[in-house]
This record gives C-alpha cells, structure tokens and sequence, in this order.
C-alpha cells in the first residue's frame, strides 16, 4: 500500500476577491507522486484546529514545504521583522507544533527551506531574518522575476559534513544548491546536527539526532535549498527524495514488527 504523505500548506489570497486558501506548490506533489511513491495529502494551516495527534497516527511521513513567508520571531524570541515582511502565523501555528510531534513519534520527516527553519525553531533554536543584511554573508535570496531557469538555478557552493547524511547520498563534499531564502539558521537547536554550510558559514542543512525529550530521533533531516524544483534533472535531488521514501518504507516495517509484538502480550 502506498504512504500518505503529509504536505504542509500556506494559507494564502487567491483570486479578484483574495478568498483565503491553503496552498502548496505542485513541484511537491510531483516529488510524492514520482520519486516518493507515495500519496500526497496537503495538511491545512489551521492552527489551534489542527487534529495534530490524528495526523501524527494516520500519515506516514512529511514534506515541510518552503514559502515566502517569514518564520515570526514571537516563536524563538527574534526581535520584531521588517516592515512588510510577508509572516504567515496559522502556518505556524500548524507546522512548529506539527513537526515535534512528528519528531517525537519518529514518523519519517523532510524538511525544505522555510521548513528548516521552522525544524529549528520547533526545536527551540533561532534564526537570522535577513542574511543579506549581515557582515561576511552572500545574498541567499534569488530576486523574483519570470525566468524559472534563473530563478531557481544553481546559485551557490555548499561543503557537506564529513561522513554525515548529505555527504552519503551526495557521494562529495562540495555541492551546488539552488537558494531563495531570507531566513537562516541563528542558534541551531539542542538536539540537530549540521549536514552541510555555505561558502559564507550559514548552515544549509541539518540532522535531528535527538528529540525535544532526549531520545535518539528517527529520520528527520532538512536542508535550506529546493530539491523538489529539480528532482528530474539534479541526481542529488532525486536521491534526497528517494531517501526519504526509504526511511518511510524502513518506519513503516517498525510499525509492523512492533505490531507482531504488541499482538503477544
């Protein structure tokens, strides 16, 4: 049987009236649908009415997706964010208690870009707002324009860990990413391990290694960069997909042993 797979969404205005809808993009759907294996099912920003232990039980792994919107700094004690800077607070009201409980119960997580830093915040880590504004950095953010190719083209170097996740699949320590982000990593939180830096030092992906309990974690990783805009041509890309589908199906027999055995007592 399939996995489902949990997607989150934005909450976001669509059409001449801006009726609020919850939106992923469709490049994830397509990753769940063609590397993954799975069924992609968009988890709502609904907030305080999110059934999160329903979701935790009925999923079997999730996507935590990037968007334009601001991590708000009220959920890691960062000072109040530019004005105008696009926040999206029934998204994380969903997301960052979403991905602890998903951390806690060990379901398999991959984390994208602004779901990196929502890992960790969740896990009681901070962020920078605006990298572009800080002594030493490279502008991370790739300016909006038409050209899909440039917008979301390789952009700059990162050095993976030596040994670690990335490294594995990547099979070399240097690698090129793509990157659309203000946000970063400020304080990494207790509990992740770092997977991959840029040139300049921002942290580009990471391993959770314990939960907010102290318990060694399940799969969850994330990185800062898109894999799901070029899984079809980047082999990198595709295989952080194709490992996240391993873990599921890894997690899924545990559940199965785990069953035979509950089936004894």
């Amino acid at each position: 049987m399939k996995p489902l797979i949990g997607i989150s969404c934005c909450m976001k205005t669509f059409g001449i009236y801006g009726m609020p809808n919850h939106a992923a993009s469709d490049t994830y759907v397509r990753a769940v649908d063609l590397v993954v294996g799975g069924i992609p099912l968009l988890v709502p920003a609904n907030g305080p009415n999110a059934d999160i232990p329903a979701l935790i039980a009925r999923l079997d792994g999730f996507i935590f997706t990037g968007s334009r919107s601001n991590v708000a700094p009220e959920n890691y004690a960062g000072p109040p964010q530019p004005e105008g800077t696009p926040e999206d607070p029934a998204r994380d009201a969903t997301t960052l208690p979403l991905l602890r409980a998903a951390i806690k119960a060990r379901v398999p997580v991959l984390a994208i870009c602004r779901g990196l830093q929502e890992m960790n915040v969740a896990l009681g880590g901070s962020l920078h707002q605006r990298l572009q504004d800080l002594p030493g950095r490279i502008d991370h953010s790739t300016p909006l324009q038409p050209f899909a190719a440039v917008r979301t083209g390789l952009a700059h170097l990162v050095r993976a860990t030596p040994d670690g996740w990335l490294h594995r699949l990547a099979g070399q320590r240097e690698i090129a990413v793509n990157s659309l982000h203000n946000q970063g990593i400020d304080q990494l939180a207790p509990g992740l391990a770092i997977e991959a830096v840029a040139v300049d030092g921002t942290i580009e992906a990471v391993r959770v290694l314990k939960t907010p309990e102290g318990e060694n974690a399940g799969y969850a990783v994330g990185v800062q960069w898109h894999p799901e805009y070029d899984f079809a041509t980047n082999p990198l890309s595709a295989r952080i997909f194709a490992d996240f589908a391993t873990a599921i199906l890894a997690a899924q027999g545990g559940e199965k042993e785990r069953g035979k055995k509950a089936a004894h007592f």
